[in-house]
């Protein structure tokens, strides 16, 4: 940092983060690229607020093809575009996260690709905390929201209709899995619905894809045993129990939380078995957006490396937002090392999920939720085309944690651990077709180690 130039400019950028949805929809192509970076004071702690700051210095960065970063002096870091919502850079022993910037909300939000909203920076031991803020050094054209269809209806109050028909369909024109009435859906409203599926600000623009497998990831992935399940190691079972997020878009943090108690599980040789408190992600964290929907790799990994995670008993879960209220007094708990599977955002595939997940733990994972999947009871899932006719269905993003693999019948499977409670699906688990990239399943895999 030696290198940047003492500025007196002053950023009085008022962003609304705490808190903001983020309609941003910003791809690797707009990112990638050189960029100028403003930054504050440092030697700040975590507490620190960004909505606006003096910058006190600056220095410029090229985001280069696939996640190598490098500045002005030559040194060399990493970076990834995590979805379609910010990116992270880390170089010369600092971290650096924002959010790209947006104006407005829904469709009538506009992505500002070549900026970013204020951001945190910070050493790599979670030190020296400074605001900053990004601006790409060639221009991007502004990107209006996709255009939707305009709501005949208040999806808050409308209520979700379970179709029948579907149900009869889904078991009629195939077998592979079996659709089921879920009595525990009657009653919720559509929002309810959408929120229990990844929640309105943890949608994609476009499915992500699964990356090709080298020949030597493919070699090493053959090597693995042809059936695997963290339920079942030498008599020791290391998945937490099944949870239920209930009508908040909370997914993203049982996923995260799933998958670092799964492995604290793992290295205490099920010694220690935590269960951790979303409810401090959703009132707490800068990161995601309550219970409208967030990422696991923002939550399982930089939350969690940050800040730290409270026990569920200090914190307990409440199904809502609400103003921060952790206690103090609550020990923290912290994971590092956190990473898409493949090593950045668009690098996964179906063969380093089966290596780490053999060798490392369960995985957060994420897919696109389609209607039929709300009436699964067993079976391996796919995706039918066979829609609600009652209820408008919004696609999300849902998060889960992936706990094992199989075959049956001839067709390859995973095994996943969903959030919606144990009556639902296989004893609150579900397994879906395994390399084939169902519903973009084998696309941004998640995980992180926990600090023993």
């Amino acid at each position: 940092m030696a290198a940047m130039l003492c500025l007196i400019l002053s950023l009085t950028l008022f962003m609304g983060m705490s808190k903001a949805d983020t309609p941003a929809n910003c791809s690797y192509e707009d990112i990638r690229g050189s960029w100028t970076f403003s930054v504050g004071e440092g030697g700040q702690g975590r507490e620190v607020d960004c909505k606006s700051f003096d910058v006190k210095s600056q220095f410029h960065v090229k985001l280069s093809y696939p996640d190598i970063v490098t500045d002005e002096l030559g040194n060399v870091g990493f970076w990834t575009i995590i979805y379609n919502q910010g990116f992270e850079v880390v170089i010369h022993g600092r971290k650096f996260f924002a959010f790209s910037k947006y104006e407005g909300s829904g469709p009538n939000a506009t992505s500002y690709c070549d900026q970013t909203l204020n951001g945190w920076s910070h050493d790599v031991l979670g030190h020296d905390w400074a605001c900053y803020v990004g601006k790409k050094d060639t221009k991007v054209e502004p990107k209006q929201a996709p255009l939707v269809k305009q709501k005949l209806h208040d999806d808050t109050v409308m209520m979700y209709r379970q179709d029948y028909d579907m149900i009869d369909s889904i078991n009629t024109i195939q077998t592979q899995w079996k659709a089921e009435h879920y009595p525990m859906f009657d009653g919720l409203s559509v929002k309810d619905i959408e929120r229990m599926t990844g929640g309105s600000m943890s949608r994609i623009a476009g499915l992500p894809r699964a990356a090709p497998a080298s020949p030597e990831l493919k070699a090493q992935a053959s090597r693995l045993p042809p059936a695997w399940d963290w339920r079942q190691v030498n008599g020791q079972n290391f998945v937490p129990p099944v949870r239920n997020q209930g009508g908040c878009g909370s997914c993203y943090a049982f996923s995260a939380l799933a998958m670092i108690e799964a492995r604290m599980r793992l290295v205490s040789n099920n010694t220690i078995q935590p269960s951790y408190s979303p409810q401090d992600i959703v009132d707490c964290s800068e990161y995601s957006q309550g219970c409208d929907g967030g990422f696991p790799y923002l939550i399982g990994g930089k939350y969690t490396e940050d800040f730290g995670l409270v026990d569920e008993t200090c914190y307990p879960y409440k199904g809502l937002t609400q103003k921060c209220g952790t206690p103090t007094s609550c020990k923290r708990h912290y994971a590092t090392h956190y990473q898409y599977i493949g090593g950045f955002y668009g690098a996964c595939n179906e063969e380093a999920m089966k290596i780490a997940l053999v060798e490392h733990g369960p995985l957060a994972v994420s897919f696109q939720v389609y209607g039929d999947f709300m009436s699964y009871k067993g079976g391996i899932y796919h995706h039918t085309g066979v829609t609600n006719r009652f209820s408008p269905f919004e696609l999300t993003n849902h998060a889960v944690l992936l706990v094992g693999y199989g075959t049956e019948g001839g067709v390859d499977y995973w095994t996943i651990k969903n959030s919606w409670g144990e009556s639902w699906g296989e004893n609150g688990y579900f397994r879906i077709r395994r390399g084939v990239d169902e519903c973009a399943v084998e696309s941004i895999a998640v995980q992180s180690f926990p600090i023993f």
